[in-house]
């Protein structure tokens, strides 16, 4: 048995419980967790802006070491140090077949699957986004598990499988940020710091912060951010006016609300480019009229995953931690236990800190 965050139901509080896990089944791998970051989009499952079975142990970002493994998985062997792939691709589908391996449509079929048991009454547990990394320990599908970088240590790793392969994606694949460009960042929480990060990466020569909370700017700066401004009805307005008057060249919105949606939309200037990564309810509606879309030819894209494919990006983005690049442990402001991720959430709500960082 292993301690684990079971959502009971949709609505309902968190219960750190123990639960039965089995032993792997074919293709399948065991996981110690190291860490697991707490992302919005596990907030997300609680409230019910993301729809998945219930009851499931939450958690998709995460890193550990391989403990056992089924029948069939030749690529990690147990005493490997991995990286959890909360999204993996089926390899079938069009999305895949286009070489779009984000938007497999099959990447969550895993989340449907019973894979371990509430010890208390043995209650069917489903794993949230796959990989249930809530928990002192998973059992995972083994294309949910990735070798985690060389020289990089796990508690810092364990990013990699959400907040930063998403911000970096963002600035990289989606906006296609290029060197002397100006960027504005949306929301600095962990995945707004991992883009501004991305951004300085890019050669970005000016990055703005916007975020609600006058407290953040220190955080904002020292991932990369050469302005700040504190959220308000007049942000575009003061995104334009530290652009000379033009909006900058990109904007990556990491909340997932209209308001700042549109306003991401707004900072742009003539031509520009927003990126949407936050992930908002079905009531959060944007709307554009006819005229200003031919006027200001700008564009508004989704962002899953940062369009990034983790086989591919880990290796790119280890190169930049390994050279001092990219500062994982930048993004992290709270490492707590289990017990603790409730109060992360509420801390997620209200806007304070970048990311919660549970360590095993």
């Amino acid at each position: 048995m292993v301690r684990a965050a079971v959502l009971p139901a949709v609505g309902s509080p968190l219960e750190i419980t123990e639960i039965d896990l089995p032993e792997p089944g074919p293709g399948r791998v065991r996981v110690r967790l190291a860490a697991a970051g707490v992302c919005h989009s596990d907030l997300s499952l609680t409230n019910g802006t993301m729809r998945l079975p219930v009851p499931a142990v939450l958690g998709h970002e995460g890193a550990g070491t391989v403990v056992s493994v089924g029948e069939g998985v030749t690529h990690v062997a147990p005493g490997d140090e991995v990286v959890l792939n909360w999204a993996p691709s089926c390899g079938d589908c069009h999305p895949c077949s286009l070489g779009e391996v984000w938007l497999c449509v099959n990447a969550l079929a895993g989340a449907a699957d019973v894979y371990a048991h509430r010890a208390s009454d043995g209650a069917d547990l489903h794993p949230g986004l796959n990989v249930a990394a809530f928990a002192e320990e998973t059992v995972v599908a083994g294309n949910c598990v990735l070798p985690a970088p060389a020289g990089i240590p796990l508690t810092d790793a364990a990013l990699l499988g959400c907040a930063v392969l998403t911000g970096y994606g963002a600035v990289h694949h989606s906006a296609q940020v290029r060197e002397g460009e100006t960027v504005a960042v949306f929301g600095v929480g962990g995945v707004g710091l991992a883009t501004l990060q991305a951004a300085r990466i890019a050669g970005a020569s000016q990055i703005i912060a916007v975020d609600v909370s006058p407290e953040k700017e220190e955080l904002a700066r020292s991932a990369g951010a050469t302005e700040y401004v504190v959220a308000s009805e007049k942000t575009p307005k003061d995104i334009r006016k530290l652009t000379g008057g033009h909006g900058v060249d990109a904007a990556v919105e990491c909340v997932g609300r209209a308001v700042t949606i549109r306003a991401a939309w707004e900072s742009t200037r003539r031509g520009g480019r927003t990126t949407v990564v936050g992930i908002g309810g079905k009531d959060q509606q944007v709307s554009f009229h006819a005229l200003e879309i031919f006027h200001w030819g700008r564009t508004l894209s989704g962002c899953v995953y940062g369009n990034s494919d983790p086989a591919v990006d880990l290796p790119v983005l280890a190169e930049h931690i390994r050279a001092g690049r990219f500062d994982l442990s930048g993004l992290v402001t709270d490492q707590i236990a289990l017990e603790g991720i409730p109060a992360a959430f509420e801390n997620m709500i209200a806007g304070k800190g970048g990311r919660a960082l549970v360590v095993f």
